[in-house]
């Protein structure tokens, strides 16, 4: 036994030099890895990884570099830092936001580093005839980070028409990643309309009303110390600091919000 155990640990070392020396596929959590570990990605944006967790994150939501991959209102493009390399190459990564001024961070993006971000495919989201749009039913994962509360301070029909557009661009099978900033199930529902926050229940209506299938939920963005009741709401806390330098320590302490992290399905 003694010798036979050395022999299986060569063996075994070198399956696995030969699985990479053949180009075997990296995992989803590595690719996921290497996309975050990117050195395109910016300092500032990488010091908020504390409190995003997006390899977790986007594990948790199933992407892989093959799929095809939109992002709503992607905003500076953080999750654009990291979604863009990934799929460069093997899927599609669309960036969808109001047209067109609200895709202009992702535009800096690609003036600025043509070579990681000009694969990048531009949409309007909400769409409009006439504008361009993610066809119905080509998608394989649509992502939302902190925008349902916007939709809902809009009005419930901007918040149902949203749900609606997502869930037809996506193939039949395909995944709804929502991330979000959480009221507790116990506040006044009025609540959802001014203070940044969303009860999870209200996203699940939404989303199931649009036809999504609820699949689970993850604990990975969640912050115990986010009592959710900030004097000018959620942007009380980091990154935004309303409030500016009163009690900025102890803002900076509690860190980023609260947040819900939900998979649903379209069947």
């Amino acid at each position: 036994m003694r010798q036979v155990l050395p022999i299986l640990a060569i063996v075994t070392t070198v399956a696995a030099v030969a699985s990479v020396a053949a180009g075997e596929p990296k995992s989803q959590r590595q690719s996921i890895r290497e996309a975050v570990a990117a050195p395109s990605r910016t300092p500032a944006n990488l010091a908020r990884d504390a409190y995003r967790h997006p390899v977790e994150t986007l594990g948790f939501f199933g992407v892989t570099p093959s799929k095809t991959v939109v992002e709503i209102w992607p905003g500076g493009g953080w999750y654009t830092e990291i979604l863009a390399p990934m799929v460069k190459g093997h899927g599609t990564y669309y960036a969808a936001g109001p047209w067109p001024d609200g895709l202009k961070g992702v535009q800096a993006m690609q003036a600025r580093d043509a070579a990681t971000y000009g694969a990048v495919k531009l949409a309007a989201f909400p769409w409009s005839e006439g504008q361009p749009k993610v066809a119905d039913g080509t998608a394989d994962v649509v992502l939302t980070f902190r925008n349902v509360h916007n939709w809902r301070m809009g009005g419930e029909e901007k918040a149902a028409d949203a749900f609606r557009q997502m869930f037809a661009m996506l193939k039949p099978g395909g995944t709804l990643g929502v991330v979000d900033h959480r009221l507790p199930e116990t506040a006044d529902a009025a609540r959802e309309q001014s203070s940044g926050y969303v009860k999870v229940s209200t996203v699940r209506r939404l989303a199931e009303q649009a036809g999504f299938r609820f699949v689970a939920a993850s604990e990975v963005n969640a912050n115990p110390k986010d009592t959710a009741d900030w004097p000018s709401g959620v942007w009380t806390l980091p990154p935004t600091y309303r409030l500016k330098d009163v009690d900025r320590a102890k803002y900076a302490a509690i860190g980023e919000s609260d947040r819900m992290t939900l998979k649903f399905r379209k069947p």
